[in-house]
């Protein structure tokens, strides 16, 4: 049975029983960069610390660093908010795994609160601040967050030298747009919010880019905006299922939205995604799987924007003269359930094919079988030269 100690366990006990000198205890268990203690001796350190239960006295670190090791996050709305409270979840890990605390301060909308917190923090010598908001948007930042160390997480300000991240919102509706045309769908729709944000311009300019890319015309009567709920998205799709040459897909600016298309939908008795093919933006997991079929969606990528937040942050206060300040726009992945199937003309062109094809070879000929592109081929969505001209 190993010794056992009674009282407070001290550093030289943690020394003593690792076989090794209390300098070396010092900057393994307190992460002391620069230094060459190898992985086993560091492991040995830790293990031994663990099984003597030794604590390290952050307060008496702190008062010879100059450091607490601990972060503020002052969020708007970010933790009331499913989709976006990844952030805070990416961030605390990724600062807990640098040996640091994070600790969150909600402040709503009250920019008075806002204020008094960050000095209150400041007094309690926090090192350093994350600034997140609750969705893409440019900020002014709070006059007490001046000349501290900061970084802002989901949104934009116009300091050059506050290191930032937001989501890619314009790649994320090329994405959204693509993933229709993979399919064959050439009657492509956006269902866009009605606010003047980030994310409307950015993704409508990544659907109009796709569409342009891929050959297609941009209709005026396609692209709908509307609240962003799914009333509003109720709204647009019967504006757009009621067309004369509807659509046979519909990108929505957010998850919420699809709902409403999908009420549209099975109003007019159209089935998803036979008959028209539905794609979200978001990825809120209770809409998502939700659904019936799954919502095929893209994803903000709220956790990794967090942890990147955290590591910057960190980065900085540990090497603040190391590297220049970044300005991050971060992918927003898809996110496949099963709202996109091929068009009902695609379908069919193809079936009749296939089925061509396979009288020839049972009749010795030799088939010239034309289809149209489904999902998987090199040039998804483009339609070849036999069958450009068929009715959509």
């Amino acid at each position: 049975m190993g010794q056992q100690h009674v009282g407070r366990v001290l550093m030289e006990d943690v020394a003593q029983r690792a076989g090794v000198s209390v300098t070396t205890v010092s900057h393994v268990l307190n992460n002391v960069p620069g230094k060459r203690i190898r992985p086993e001796t560091r492991d040995r350190v830790r293990r031994t610390a663990d099984e003597l239960g030794y604590v390290l006295n952050e307060v008496a670190r702190s008062l010879r660093t100059r450091r607490s090791h601990v972060i503020a996050m002052i969020g708007d709305e970010v933790a009331i908010t499913p989709f976006a409270v990844g952030i805070i979840l990416g961030a605390q890990e990724a600062a807990s795994r640098l040996g640091w605390l994070i600790v969150h301060i909600h402040t709503g909308v009250d920019r008075i609160l806002e204020e008094a917190e960050i000095r209150s923090l400041r007094k309690r010598q926090v090192d350093g601040f994350l600034y997140v908001r609750m969705y893409h948007q440019e900020v002014i930042m709070p006059s007490a967050l001046q000349g501290l160390p900061t970084v802002l997480v989901d949104g934009t300000c116009s300091d050059p030298l506050i290191p930032s991240i937001v989501p890619d919102e314009f790649s994320g509706g090329c994405t959204a747009t693509r993933e229709l045309i993979r399919y064959g769908h050439t009657a492509i729709a956006f269902i866009n919010t009605i606010d003047d944000i980030v994310a409307a311009r950015g993704r409508l300019a990544g659907y109009r880019s796709a569409l342009d890319e891929a050959g297609l015309e941009l209709r005026p009567e396609y692209v709908v905006r509307e609240t962003p709920d799914a009333v509003g998205g109720l709204r647009a799709a019967r504006r757009l299922l009621s067309l004369p040459n509807r659509p046979t897909g519909v990108f929505c600016f957010s998850d919420r939205m699809a709902m409403g298309v999908y009420h549209a939908a099975h109003e007019r008795g159209l089935r998803i995604p036979d008959d028209v093919s539905v794609i979200g933006f978001d990825n809120q997991i209770a809409v998502g799987d939700g659904l019936f079929p799954g919502l095929t969606t893209v994803a903000l990528p709220h956790y990794e924007m967090g942890a990147w937040g955290a590591r910057t942050l960190i980065h900085q206060l540990e090497d603040p003269q190391e590297g220049g300040v970044e300005h991050v726009a971060l992918a927003c992945p898809l996110i496949t359930r099963g709202s996109i199937s091929e068009p009902c003309v695609v379908r069919e062109v193809n079936a009749t094919a296939r089925l061509a094809g396979e009288r020839a070879v049972r009749t010795g000929g030799n088939p010239v079988v034309h289809q149209l592109r489904g999902p998987g081929s090199r040039n998804a969505g483009l339609l070849s030269n036999t069958t450009k001209r068929l009715p959509q």
